[in-house]
């Protein structure tokens, strides 16, 4: 006669069970994965300005932004190519695409418009925000 073997059944106080996956988490280490989770959940990274490596090991001087506050603003619907080209990460070839596509669609009613031109992305736009007027 065969004997069959039956499951030995689970006391709920001692542990957690899943039936479908057969995985147990004992309830006394609960608290450790909570303040384990927690704390990856608030770990952040902290991006920190670049330095060019020098040779010998030392490190350049940051290069500081220039003012931007006192230069006029350049206005997207009345630049001309030479004056979109003065923009940083602006040159030859994207101002004419600037122009192109304000000559095929019309005037650019926000700043922001500007990134519908191929070849602005958000980051080359953030860096251009300050510098530019769409009136």
């Amino acid at each position: 006669m065969r004997h069959s073997r039956q499951a030995k059944p689970i006391a709920e106080s001692s542990c957690f069970f899943n039936p479908k996956s057969a995985f147990r988490i004992p309830k006394s280490s609960l608290p450790l994965l909570i303040a384990c989770a927690l704390l990856i959940a608030s770990a952040s990274c902290v991006k920190l300005p670049r330095q060019a490596q020098l040779v010998g090991g030392q490190t350049a001087p940051l290069i500081a932004q220039p003012n931007i506050t006192n230069a006029p603003l350049v206005n997207l619907n009345t630049a001309s190519s030479e004056e979109l080209e003065r923009l940083p990460g602006i040159g030859r070839g994207l101002a004419a695409r600037i122009i192109a596509y304000r000559n095929q669609y019309g005037r650019f009613r926000r700043p922001e418009h500007l990134m519908m031109v191929r070849g602005i992305s958000d980051r080359r736009f953030r860096n251009l925000r300050a510098l530019i007027t769409a009136e």
